[in-house]
C-alpha cells in the first residue's frame, strides 16, 4: 500500500505538471483554464528571466521554464530562492528516507491506514523533491481564485491528505494492545 500510493502520487504529480505546462505553454506566455468558473482554475505561469535546465525532462513544456515556488506553503522562504530551495530539498530528502525506514517496520506494514498516510506523504514529497532538483523550485498550477489561496499542485494535495490521515489515525486509532508472555 505504501509503495503503491507513493508511486501513484509521484507519477500523477509529474504527469499532471508536464501535461499542464505543455498544454498551457502558449509560446511561453502561459495561460489558464477555468475548471469551475469563478472558483477554481488550472494556471500555468512561465518565467522568461530564469535560465533553462540542461536536462531533457525540463524541455517538455517548451524553451521558457515554468515559474517555480522556491519556498514552501504561502511562499515561505521564497525570497531567498536558492537557499530556500536547497533547504527544502534537504528536508524533503530526509523526510523521504525517514518515511521509507518507518514503512519497513513490521508494525507499520500491517497498519493499512498508516501505510496509506505514509504513502501519500512520500509520493508528494518525492514529486516536489524532483521539481526542486530539476527546476530549482516547485511547479504549481492548481488555483482557487474565488478566495485568495496559494497556487498548489498534486504533490501538495498528497502531502495534505496524507498528513490529515496521519492526524486522524493519531487521534482515533485504537492503541496497540501489548500482550504479556505466558508464564511457564
Amino acid at each position: 500500500m505504501l509503495a503503491g500510493l507513493a508511486i501513484f502520487g509521484f507519477v500523477t504529480d509529474q504527469v499532471s505538471k508536464y501535461g499542464v505546462f505543455r498544454w498551457q505553454y502558449n509560446g511561453g506566455a502561459g495561460g489558464h483554464y477555468d475548471l469551475i468558473p469563478g472558483v477554481f482554475q488550472i494556471l500555468a505561469q512561465f518565467d522568461h528571466s530564469a535560465p533553462m535546465c540542461d536536462c531533457v525532462f525540463a524541455t517538455w513544456s517548451g524553451p521558457t521554464p515554468p515559474r517555480v515556488n522556491h519556498g514552501a506553503l504561502y511562499g515561505l522562504g521564497g525570497e531567498q530562492a536558492v537557499t530556500a530551495n536547497i533547504f527544502f530539498a534537504i528536508v524533503s530528502f530526509i523526510a523521504a528516507v525517514a518515511i521509507t525506514i518507518w514503512g519497513t517496520r513490521r508494525s507499520t506494514k500491517i497498519d493499512l491506514p498508516l501505510c496509506a498516510a505514509l504513502g501519500l506523504i512520500l509520493g508528494g514529497t518525492l514529486g516536489n523533491l524532483y521539481d526542486r532538483i530539476v527546476f530549482g523550485g516547485v511547479r504549481d498550477f492548481l488555483h482557487f481564485y474565488y478566495f485568495e489561496f496559494p497556487v498548489f499542485n498534486f504533490a501538495d494535495s498528497c502531502l495534505v491528505c496524507g498528513a490529515f490521515l496521519l492526524l486522524i489515525q493519531a487521534f482515533f486509532a485504537a492503541p496497540a494492545v501489548k500482550t504479556e508472555p505466558a508464564k511457564v
